[in-house]
C-alpha cells in the first residue's frame, strides 16, 4: 500500500486555492472545483462536498475544520526568504525557531485554522 497525501477539508474553496497558491506558491496542476491538487502532491477538498461522499448526507459544519490536532508540513532551502514571504500574509503561531533536533521552522495558520509548519530540509 502507498501513502499518498492528505486532503484537509476546507470551507471556502477559492480562499485556500489562492491561498495556497499565491502565499505559498504552490502550482496548480488539478483543478475540479470542489478538489485542487498541487505540483508538489499536496491537494485540498472543499469539506461540504467531501463530507456528502463520505457519509452520503449533508452535515453542516459552521467552524473551521482546523482543530490543532494535524500539522501539514512544507520545507524550503531559503527558511528565511519564506519567512520574509508568507509571514506578513497568516496568523503566526511563532517565527523562526531552532527544534530540538536542529532544524529550522516556522508556524501558522492557514485560513481555515490548519496548522501549517515551513521548515528547513534536515
Amino acid at each position: 500500500m502507498k501513502f499518498i497525501n492528505p486532503l484537509p477539508f476546507v470551507t471556502d474553496m477559492e480562499r485556500s486555492r489562492a491561498f495556497y497558491r499565491n502565499v505559498l506558491s504552490l502550482k496548480v496542476i488539478e483543478d475540479h472545483g470542489n478538489f485542487v491538487r498541487f505540483s508538489n502532491g499536496f491537494a485540498l477538498h472543499e469539506g461540504h462536498s467531501l463530507l456528502q461522499t463520505v457519509f452520503s448526507e449533508t452535515l453542516e459544519v459552521n467552524e473551521p475544520y482546523g482543530k490543532n490536532n494535524l500539522v501539514l508540513y512544507f520545507e524550503d532551502p531559503d527558511i528565511w526568504s519564506a519567512f520574509d514571504r508568507i509571514a506578513p500574509h497568516v496568523e503566526l503561531i511563532h517565527g523562526i525557531e531552532r527544534q530540538t533536533w536542529g532544524q529550522r521552522v516556522f508556524r501558522f495558520y492557514d485560513p481555515d485554522r490548519h496548522i501549517v509548519e515551513v521548515g528547513e530540509p534536515t
